[in-house]
């Protein structure tokens, strides 16, 4: 099966961008790292991509007068590493995806998706809330990409349970272990195209079907 070539945005420790990297040593995820793209110059993801002799650039939000021309900017970046499949690893800033590259966009949001999401929710903000809510079940959620936060078509969802003791930094690490299963999980089915996107809805084909 023919490898497939990610294009990574980060925006910060680049912890997602290691688990790719890892897994595809590992030969569990069927991906090759094409370039990397961060928000700002000091995120430590930039370091973990130089290391591994990764292409990586800084494309900055302020740079740009509008949405479109920031976006356009990233990805003319990413298509000339002739990338198949955009994935947002911790990447925290609003983006234009172009027509032509619906479907082809994802991220993964450390809830379980419509809950604790949408602008303003990322990181330990996003555990903060589930111990203060009192909900008995969180997770980590992939999605395909539109023009809204953490609002695309779901892929996968993982679920882990909120335990009474648990903290906001338990927490994180018990969702954490969790997308480092899911993301590549869903990689791995674009990349044997078993992924069909109706409406809301992702369909995942039976193993040996393809999407048409």
């Amino acid at each position: 099966m023919k490898k497939v070539r990610l294009g990574v945005l980060i925006s910060g420790s680049g912890t997602t961008l290691q688990n790719f990297i890892d897994c595809i040593k590992a030969s569990t995820l069927n991906a090759q790292i094409a370039c990397v793209v961060s928000s700002g110059e000091n995120a430590y993801g930039l370091v973990r991509a130089r290391e591994n002799n990764i292409p990586a650039i800084t494309i900055a939000r302020k740079k740009y007068g509008t949405l479109e021309e920031f976006s356009d900017a990233i990805f003319a970046y990413l298509e000339s590493f002739a990338v198949d499949l955009v994935t947002l690893a911790g990447y925290l800033k609003l983006i234009r995806v172009p027509d032509k590259w619906s479907g082809k966009v994802m991220n993964i949001h450390p809830a379980l998706v419509p809950a604790f999401c949408g602008e303003g929710w990322y990181g330990m903000k996003v555990h903060d809330a589930v111990v203060e809510s009192g909900v008995k079940f969180t997770g980590c959620t992939v999605h395909f990409v539109d023009n809204v936060y953490d609002h695309g078509p779901i892929i996968i969802q993982k679920v882990v349970s909120v335990l009474d003791e648990d903290t906001p930094e338990d927490i994180r690490k018990r969702v954490f272990e969790q997308e480092k299963i899911a993301y590549p999980e869903a990689i791995n089915l674009f990349a044997a195209g078993r992924l069909k996107v109706c409406g809301r809805r992702v369909y995942i084909a039976p193993y040996g079907e393809k999407d048409d």
